[in-house]
């Protein structure tokens, strides 16, 4: 045990209060003051992309006003972790609390810091560690989602969340502070945030068990069908939340366990599925702590990708001709965010279609995506791309006309981010290249130049991309 102290809790990627283990350790040791290091400069360490620093300004600004309700003061540097730590404590003697993260970069700052200094982890961003589920056959961790998540579900519950700790004694470590304009983390020329602030609207903890709240007193009924739909607000949007840790996957479990009863819904069963799906991802990265960079499978290093800055471009802007793909592109963009089906659609895409190399789509998700997150950001893309481990099949690819057609049947997600088209009929809406000139005409479409023309041939695309993943396999 640690002896009773200043206590110094290093928040991470667990920006809340309640069910926070290392922020709760921090208060039982003694007088606690908190701290955020903005880290860009550790080895490994992934620089934050510009839609989530536009989430950590806002998020930031929530828990600085939590932790003041409670007169714990908050410290903000910039800089690298190790030397502000080290310096904190080399001059105070405070000990240091943190919650751990599960990335290369963190995983070897943090390895460091802890043999150096009198500090204590937790693990305060998953339901189980990456080491505690594994296979009872090989002893090894689960290549595999499905045995995964049988495995979870018959393994010991998740400890139950916690609330605040009583009894804060704040902190009187004399510190100097940035203030968090200084770091200029909102975008001013062009300030293009506008779009995700005005989307989210609330940040932190607080927004964070609302969203729960509203998801699992309605939503979840209809979530197993509507989780696929783009067109209709049927998933949780708690992403974010649990990427920055402002609510813990524990409250989640725990809470929809909770409201369900002894006997889960196929809903809430299919939610909780997913929230395991994140657990799966971090497992996966822990043990391929190079999974953003490297294809799990070797024999993809050999892949013939294609090089075109003109076709990745219009992917990335949303003027590929394909109006599904320009939809999601769009959204991500303006909101910084991607409904989940989508996602696996504009992927496929990017890979089987335009044959690009999955890790520009993966840097480009983790650029814009609010939700980018080391562990679900690079599963995602392997799995799309047939190189990860729960790999899709090289023989699927994803059609963007039928995807559209049957998961916006009616046109709605396509005529809210693709207005150009939206006087188009619903049959042609999904493949405008199809509708005769009349009724082009009648849409007010062009085109070519009020609206693209198909960048690529997805038949003669899907069947070049057969040929190369069929000899790839072989």
């Amino acid at each position: 045990m640690l002896q009773k102290n200043q206590s110094l809790m290093w928040f991470r990627r667990d920006l809340r209060l309640n069910d926070n283990p290392a922020l709760n350790a921090a208060i039982k040791n003694g007088p606690v003051t908190a701290i955020y290091i903005l880290d860009e400069e550790s080895d490994y360490v992934r620089p934050l992309g510009g839609a989530q620093k536009v989430w950590l300004n806002h998020s930031l600004i929530s828990l600085q006003k939590s932790l003041k309700k409670h007169g714990i003061p908050i410290i903000l540097r910039r800089g690298k972790a190790e030397d502000i730590l080290t310096k904190i404590v080399n001059e105070s003697k405070a000990s240091v609390f943190w919650n751990r993260c599960y990335d290369k970069g963190s995983i070897a700052r943090d390895k460091k810091i802890k043999e150096a200094l009198n500090a204590e982890t937790f693990n305060g961003s998953l339901l189980n560690e990456p080491w505690e589920i594994k296979s009872n056959s090989t002893g090894e961790y689960y290549k595999v989602y499905t045995p995964y998540w049988k495995a979870m579900q018959a393994a010991d519950a998740p400890p139950k969340p916690q609330p605040l700790q009583k009894d804060i004694t704040p902190g009187c470590l004399n510190l100097d502070s940035d203030s968090l304009e200084e770091w200029k983390l909102l975008p001013t020329h062009p300030n293009w945030s506008d779009g995700i602030t005005d989307s989210w609207q609330n940040f932190g903890e607080t927004a964070a068990q609302k969203r729960l709240d509203d998801f699992l007193g309605e939503k979840v009924n209809d979530y197993k069908e509507n989780r696929n739909r783009p067109d209709i607000k049927g998933t949780s949007l708690l992403s974010p939340h649990l990427h920055f840790g402002e609510i813990s996957p524990r409250q989640v479990w725990h809470q929809t366990k909770a409201m369900q009863g002894n006997s889960l819904t196929k809903d809430a069963y299919t939610f909780l599925s997913e929230l395991v799906w994140r657990e799966f991802c971090y497992t996966v990265l822990f043990y391929n702590p190079d999974l953003a960079t490297k294809n799990y499978q070797q024999k993809f290093d050999a892949f013939p990708w294609v090089k075109d800055d003109t076709a990745l471009e219009k992917w990335q802007r949303g003027k590929t001709g394909f109006p599904i793909i320009d939809a999601a592109m769009r959204q991500l963009w303006h909101t910084g965010w991607m409904h989940n089906r989508c996602r696996m659609i504009v992927g496929s895409f990017l890979v089987k279609d335009l044959l690009i190399d999955w890790r520009y789509g993966e840097q480009w998700f983790w650029d814009t995506l609010v939700d980018a997150d080391h562990a679900n950001n690079t599963a995602g893309w392997q799995w799309v791309a047939g190189c990860g481990t729960d790999a899709a099949p090289y023989f699927r690819i994803f059609n963007p006309i039928t995807q559209s057609e049957k998961f916006d049947p009616n046109g709605d997600y396509i005529r809210r981010w693709v207005p150009e088209l939206t006087k188009l009929s619903d049959k042609y809406l999904h493949k405008p290249w199809e509708a005769s000139d009349d009724e082009i005409k009648k849409a007010e479409v062009i085109l070519g130049e009020t609206y693209p023309k198909p960048i690529v041939n997805h038949k003669q695309r899907r069947e070049q991309a057969l040929e190369i993943f069929s000899n790839l396999s072989g």
